[in-house]
């Protein structure tokens, strides 16, 4: 049996390759400008075409955006939740997944984040500052309705984020990003311009949001993992009530948070 032949890399792709390791592993940091592409023609030995086609292959990876003009060049960007949300967004809408599912899935995920960050031997200095302070920007802004939803969203973000595992982190922050902002379209003054969020599904969020806290701070893992399934099972009752979609909209994701 003749075995496959195998594609030897083409220039460009070497090039791409090179310049994506240089991202990735923090030689090139966000909002860089890579070199010119005479000073890349340079460096590298390759044709201009060989060039300008591995700076295509990163755009396309979403590693740079080019701008154009005289301050143009190529900008670097960094993967992140906000990047992978969007591509997700875009898979689960071609599979005409709705908002029930994306919050069916934190409904099962996000309470394992709740039971990490209880379990973090350093939650006193790496959990709890930042939980406390999302809990104070609901207080401090609570007779403001249109902040309700961002405020509460910063919780549940710095729930997922403070667990200290960063595969989790990724993944469950995309999904984050995704019911965020399906979330907001949902109680947006264009949306529902007479029908806000009730004052005491407000209240009654602020103080399950507390009660994790608490539970989190005294490092009681049981409890915190609870706490965040009773919270998040009302809470999804909520927003589904008050709207619910077909499938995913990808274009909430470009919208919102890139």
């Amino acid at each position: 049996m003749t075995a496959p032949r195998i594609r030897p890399p083409r220039v460009a792709e070497l090039v791409a390759s090179r310049l994506r390791e240089d991202i990735l592993t923090g030689r090139l940091k966000e909002g860089d400008v890579l070199p010119s592409q005479e000073s890349l023609f340079a460096e590298f030995g390759v044709s201009p075409p060989a060039v300008r086609e591995a700076i295509h292959i990163l755009e396309s990876d979403g590693l740079i955006s080019v701008r154009r003009g005289n301050v143009g060049g190529a900008v670097v960007h960094l993967p992140s939740a906000e990047r992978t949300a969007h591509m997700i967004s875009m898979v689960l809408q071609t599979r005409s997944a709705t908002p029930g599912d994306v919050s069916e899935a934190l409904l099962h995920l996000e309470p394992i984040c709740a039971g990490m960050c209880a379990a973090r031997e350093d939650r006193a200095v790496e959990v709890v500052p930042y939980l406390r302070a999302a809990i104070d920007a609901q207080v401090e802004q609570f007779d403001t309705p249109s902040r309700y939803v961002p405020n509460a969203r910063r919780f549940h973000e710095a729930l997922v984020s403070r667990c200290g595992n960063e595969p989790m982190i990724l993944l469950i922050g995309s999904l984050e990003v995704i019911w965020s902002a399906h979330e907001s379209s949902v109680w947006s003054d264009e949306r529902h311009p007479g029908d806000p969020m009730e004052p005491k599904t407000m209240r009654a969020a602020l103080r399950d949001h507390n009660r994790l806290l608490e539970a989190i701070a005294e490092g009681n893992a049981v409890r915190a993992v609870r706490l965040a399934q009773d919270h998040l099972g009302a809470a999804r009752r909520n927003t589904l009530a008050a709207g619910r979609s077909k499938t995913i909209e990808a274009k909430l994701i470009s919208s919102h948070d890139r």
